[in-house]
């Protein structure tokens, strides 16, 4: 089983602050799953404005947070990291199901498990839970485009 901090997190997604949402692997097996955290803090940018009375995260944000844990998935089952000249992105969801309200002081738990591979695609069931409680759930589709700088 793999680990990761946010140290070596940083070393395979691109994103930087405030739009890196994975905080720490818990597990990770190549090939098959993962699953990572993201500490939610009120100090977020984005519960400014979503809303000011009442915080929530955005579920495209939980969507986000999601695709990344599947992109450190990707990169391990593969046992590469990024190139600079690959935009590696989400292609497409699927089934997305939205069931709690994720909110400040929450730590979301993410999951994924790879379905399947196909060249560049890669498909992904995903689930987002809080103390147990499941948030947000849906199938990722992944690709890579070559060619970018």
């Amino acid at each position: 089983m793999v680990q990761m901090d946010v140290n070596e997190i940083r070393n395979f997604l691109p994103h930087r602050y405030p739009f890196l949402l994975v905080d720490r692997v818990l597990e990770l097996e190549p090939g098959k799953s993962i699953r990572a955290i993201k500490n939610v803090s009120v100090n977020e940018p984005f519960f400014n404005g979503h809303f000011p009375a009442r915080p929530i995260m955005p579920g495209v944000l939980v969507i986000e947070a999601l695709a990344q844990a599947t992109g450190l998935l990707g990169f391990r089952s593969m046992g590469e990291t990024p190139r600079n000249d690959i935009l590696y992105m989400l292609a497409a969801i699927d089934k997305a199901r939205f069931k709690q309200q994720v909110e400040p002081g929450d730590q979301l738990v993410l999951e994924a498990e790879i379905i399947r591979k196909k060249g560049i695609m890669w498909v992904f069931d995903t689930r987002a839970s809080v103390e147990g409680r499941l948030a947000a759930s849906a199938q990722l589709m992944c690709a890579a485009k070559e060619g970018v700088v």
